[in-house]
């Protein structure tokens, strides 16, 4: 079985916060998941470098776009790492292998007849002397009055046109910008609108919910044709005679990285990437609400129109995050920055706090407080606790040996279960609910070590002190082993203290005998001084 997870590309524009991670994380624990049932995996993703918020925030520091990319690739890169994201290849747009492959595609388009050419209405800023690009242009949203930019609603996720807002603004200089007319590229999108029914119909099963309403809106709208040609500062030159002096539309750009990428890996490792983009392969995209037509509606077009006929199976996307009961506003610092957290907290505990409290079906709010409790009382109160007593008890009174015991029935049969309810659940997207099964189960062993107290029978029956030990150290192996994908540090450390290197989605056992490694704290408290700390540092620069 072959499988491709797409984690979405982030903008190169500015340091990486919770809502991201919380939107991307499941494409890692997916992977992970895969990789050890066997499967032949490649999980892609780089940073969108091209567009105009990296153009804004480069003209505002007086420095040029590729310093600016160059700084948050580097930054997220370190991030990701730090965070265990397993990424096959992580790469960039501004990459000139992906910029050769991005023209070679729009030319493919072109001789097929699905790109033309269209005079059109587009806004010039006559105090900027220039054209501007969608996310020059701030107004009012038509469909729900919010602010929004001119290329979609934050708020309503409408896919919009520049001209469609009300009260528009440029956002270089607050002007009020005037309609021009200019020749622009359209791709006809509008063709494809029954194959994305088709693919709608056979993977909705497979989709988030907010997916299927999502494209399903748009289709019942009817699919419209879309500029891919922009006059953009920065960005991949049009490869069409007379469209030379303008800029492939970052849309177009952004959502081609899964294919260019799965190429550019396939040239680096001397491997077929095709493969991974045939109807045998089932194919995972992973991302923020925001991101869904492009996902299920452009991405898929696009392919289409060059031959490659391998749409998305799986539509992993999240609901937004928010902070503190607040939305996340990186203008006001009102975001937990990514680069901050993962020096200060334990990797596993912010992964585990992501997933339990991932915006899967619904927006989340992400605190401080909960943060904290969650950690102390069932990472450390549940997981560590079960971990530590279990591992202190056998040095204690087993000189560090797993002792000889007889298999509890009922325990090999939960195990079992579990990993086919946590498979299940994880194939299906469904994290929140897969882990929240191996901590009840974590809370049945605690339970377990209670009702046949070691402590009592150590001194009364030590055949039946060592059965309860060495039950619980078969449960803390296969917890370790379901919780690899979610917690891939401290399952590493578990694995590594009962001596056990193998990487199956499958029951472990524990040799009799052998002695366990030296073992430390699994996971610290953490101080509740820590929430007024870390709340006093939100809104301030």
């Amino acid at each position: 079985m072959r499988i491709f997870i797409g984690g979405a590309w982030p903008y190169a524009n500015g340091s990486l916060h919770i809502g991201h991670i919380a939107a991307l994380l499941p494409g890692d624990v997916i992977a992970r998941y895969f990789r050890v049932k066997g499967e032949n995996v490649l999980y892609v993703s780089g940073s969108d470098c091209h567009g105009t918020p990296i153009s804004i925030r480069a003209k505002k520091e007086n420095v040029s776009p590729r310093e600016i990319t160059d700084k948050y690739h580097n930054e997220f890169k370190y991030c990701f790492d730090k965070l265990g994201f397993s990424y096959d290849i992580y790469s960039r747009t501004d990459d000139e292998y992906h910029k050769k492959e991005v023209q070679d595609i729009i030319r493919i388009l072109y001789n097929n007849d699905l790109i033309y050419e269209k005079e059109v209405e587009q806004l010039f800023c006559e105090k900027c002397t220039q054209f501007l690009a969608d996310r020059f242009v701030e107004g009012i949203c038509p469909a729900c009055k919010s602010m929004a930019r001119g290329d979609q609603c934050d708020a309503c996720s409408t896919i919009l046109e520049p001209l469609e807002l009300e009260d528009r603004k440029c956002k270089l200089c607050g002007s009020e910008p005037v309609v021009k007319n200019v020749k622009q590229l359209f791709f006809r999108l509008s063709k494809f609108e029954k194959e994305v029914w088709d693919d709608l119909d056979k993977s909705r099963r497979n989709w988030r919910i907010n997916a299927v309403n999502n494209t399903e809106r748009y289709l019942n709208e009817g699919l419209q044709d879309r500029a891919i040609s922009r006059e953009l500062p920065w960005g991949i030159d049009i490869p069409i005679k007379g469209y030379e002096d303008k800029k492939v539309y970052v849309w177009v750009d952004a959502v081609l990285g899964y294919l260019t990428v799965s190429k550019k890996w396939g040239a680096e490792n001397n491997k077929s990437w095709k493969e991974f983009w045939d109807n045998k392969t089932t194919a995972y995209y992973v991302h923020g609400k925001d991101n869904i037509p492009f996902h299920t509606i452009i991405l898929p077009s696009l392919l289409s129109g060059v031959g490659v006929n391998k749409f998305p199976d799986n539509i992993v996307s999240s609901e937004y995050v928010n902070l503190e009961g607040k939305k996340i506003s990186t203008s006001n610092n009102w975001a937990v920055w990514i680069p901050d957290i993962i020096e200060k907290y334990n990797i596993d505990s912010l992964r585990y706090f992501f997933i339990v409290n991932g915006p899967e079906k619904r927006d989340t709010d992400f605190s401080w407080r909960e943060f904290i409790n969650k950690n102390n009382g069932e990472l450390l109160g549940v997981y560590g606790n079960l971990v530590n007593r279990t591992l202190v008890f056998a040095k204690k009174y087993f000189n560090s040996e797993i002792p000889i015991g007889e298999l509890n029935y009922n325990i090999r049969t939960d195990i079992d279960i579990l990993y086919n309810e946590v498979g299940s659940l994880i194939e299906s997207g469904n994290l929140k609910a897969s882990i929240e099964k191996i901590f009840d189960f974590i809370r049945s062993i605690n339970k377990y070590f209670d009702e046949t107290a070691p402590w009592i029978t150590v001194n009364t029956d030590k055949t039946q002190c060592a059965n309860t030990i060495y039950n619980c150290l078969v449960a803390i192996v296969n917890i370790a082993n379901l919780l690899q994908p979610f917690l891939p540090f401290s399952s590493a450390k578990v694995k590594y203290w009962l001596n056990s290197d193998s990487d199956t989605w499958e029951y472990l056992d524990v040799k009799i005998g052998s002695v366990i490694g030296k073992f430390d704290i699994l996971f610290e408290r953490l101080d509740k001084k820590i929430i007024e700390e870390e709340l006093g540092k939100l809104g301030r620069y």
